[in-house]
């Protein structure tokens, strides 16, 4: 059977690229340590030796609208293009062309399905930010097949909380059956406190700091039952209007296994608190 042997989870910050490559004159201060922290967070990958990733992130309305927005969906291709324009133009961000794994793709879909998680599926799926940020961060190489998972946290009604850490338990208990020796790492990424277009976008911190240290705590200790005590839609809401992100960071808590983490790190960087998070199964050297 394979063997999740990590599951990570962070913010994806689209800047982080074109603001610690810039030349040094032209980089925000924070630069140097945002770039020493993310590379720290990388070797918790590393250091697993991971043979395929498991992806969790969320369209950012660049090829899934509201005319047709599945709550989740699984890529099912042998191949993913990468990088939508605007990513390029705004953020700096290359092209890539990610490889699929077509059978561990398949196998998750039907594990799911008889679990009664109802995944939409696309064999045509481009990748937007939301994983091209971790693959640069975390994988720059580029050298691993990926299963990519989409879920909605932008387009109301959205599954509630508790549904988000289900999908997580089911989405290991698929990767823990499918038959082969393969080492699998699951990393997702979405937001803590994050306001988009408002008026608390731009400010010298998240616009809920209180909220994204609670977070932290709640994450780093592995509280889900005071997550899902304390966390609806409405409270996510009143934090940052993009704030459901943390959806996805409740996703991976559910397939870590609602453990303490082994490895914790932020970076408070003035509009947003940019997080990391890694878990080894017990059964794997911490």
């Amino acid at each position: 059977m394979a063997k999740l042997v990590a599951t990570l989870a962070s913010t994806h910050h689209p800047f982080y690229l074109k603001a610690t490559t810039a030349p040094p004159e032209d980089q925000m201060p924070q630069a140097p340590e945002w770039k020493r922290k993310v590379e720290a967070y990388r070797q918790t990958l590393t250091s697993a030796n991971p043979d395929l990733l498991v992806m969790i992130g969320s369209d950012h309305f660049h090829q899934i609208f509201l005319d047709n927005y599945p709550q989740f969906l699984i890529g099912k291709a042998s191949r993913y293009d990468a990088t939508f324009y605007n990513e390029e133009r705004e953020f700096g961000l290359p092209k890539y062309v990610l490889a699929g794994d077509e059978d561990m793709s398949g196998f998750i879909h039907q594990s799911l399905l008889a679990q009664d998680f109802d995944l939409a599926f696309s064999n045509e799926l481009k990748i937007d930010h939301s994983i091209v940020c971790p693959i640069i961060t975390l994988r720059p190489q580029n050298d691993l097949p990926i299963v990519p998972i989409y879920t909605n946290i932008f387009a109301p009604p959205l599954a509630s909380p508790k549904r988000f850490f289900d999908l997580g338990r089911a989405i290991r208990k698929a990767i823990e059956e499918y038959p082969s020796g393969t080492r699998v790492a699951a990393i997702g990424t979405g937001h803590l406190s994050l306001e988009l277009g408002g008026p608390r976008q731009f400010m010298e911190t998240g616009p809920d700091p209180a909220f994204d240290r609670q977070a932290i705590e709640w994450l780093r200790t592995g509280d889900i039952d005071a997550i899902l005590g304390s966390v609806n839609h409405e409270s996510l809401e009143r934090s940052g209007n993009a704030t459901h992100g943390f959806l996805n960071f409740i996703l991976m808590l559910g397939v870590a296994g609602a453990v303490e983490a082994d490895y914790v790190d932020s970076l408070d960087l003035f509009h947003t608190m940019e997080a990391y998070f890694t878990w080894y199964p017990s059964e794997v050297a911490r």
